[in-house]
């Protein structure tokens, strides 16, 4: 598993991302996914599956020191009093003392960022979340966001189709982790010409091929969805291989 470096913390390139994944199904992926070597897990609380993933982490055996676990606080809840219920009650679920990362999962104008934040704040000061970060945040809310608290994330959506160099540009200024949700454009790009054709010459899947692309990014992980095992091999299987710079720009030249 390749790493990528924040503020002195290492974090695993590929996560699993569990939204939409629920019951026995998401135990037991997120079990599968422990098993095959995956050590970055995504949840959040309106994802409905935190005692799930919970369960999955438990029954794999993994020692929770060695897995960056992340859950994020829903926009209903970023009043200061329930930011702190609202993880307190996520830890509870994923049988946990303290989550890797916690993130703000969409931007809430009516609620001030200080009063999230600070609640979020205080949570790290206690050793209950160890790092601060945000969801579908534009860069100058990440900046306001940076006044109150020291990022670790900004979570959003990016795949080949999707543009965020400016994104890119301030995670690298700012040294945060930009992670990347839907990272193959919800099966967008696997009929995608110019991925199949990349693919081919390295006898990798277009799927393989964008995820590749993302995590050779710098400062970039990519966190998947898979339910069964193969797919979630699949995903992983992106370590034996390297783009090129001109393959690189191909794919930067696909974006819409």
């Amino acid at each position: 598993m390749e790493h990528q470096t924040i503020k002195g913390e290492k974090v695993p390139s590929l996560g699993l991302g569990t939204w939409r994944l629920s019951g026995e199904e998401c135990t037991k992926a997120v079990e599968s996914a422990l098993a095959l070597g995956y050590r970055h897990i995504d949840t959040a609380r309106i994802y409905g599956n935190e005692g799930e993933v919970g369960r999955g982490i438990r029954n794999s055996g993994v020692d929770r020191e060695g897995i960056f676990l992340v859950t994020k606080v829903w926009t209903s809840d970023f009043s200061y009093e329930r930011t702190i219920q609202s993880t307190r009650e996520s830890l509870r679920k994923l049988r946990t003392e303290y989550v890797d990362l916690l993130l703000m999962h969409w931007p809430n104008p009516s609620v001030p960022l200080q009063e999230t934040l600070s609640a979020m704040r205080e949570l790290q000061e206690e050793g209950s979340v160890r790092h601060i970060g945000v969801s579908n945040f534009p860069a100058s809310m990440v900046e306001e966001a940076a006044q109150h608290a020291t990022v670790f994330c900004n979570q959003v959506e990016y795949h080949p189709y999707r543009a965020q160099d400016k994104l890119l540009e301030q995670a690298k200024e700012m040294d945060y982790l930009l992670t990347a949700y839907s990272p193959i454009g919800r099966g967008s790009v696997l009929s995608d010409g110019t991925l199949k054709e990349i693919g081919e010459a390295h006898g990798k899947t277009p799927a393989q091929v964008a995820l590749r692309w993302l995590i050779q990014q710098e400062k970039v992980a990519a966190i998947p969805k898979a339910r069964s095992e193969d797919h979630l091999k699949s995903n992983l299987d992106i370590f034996d291989f390297k783009l090129s710079e001109e393959e690189m720009e191909r794919i930067f030249r696909l974006r819409r």
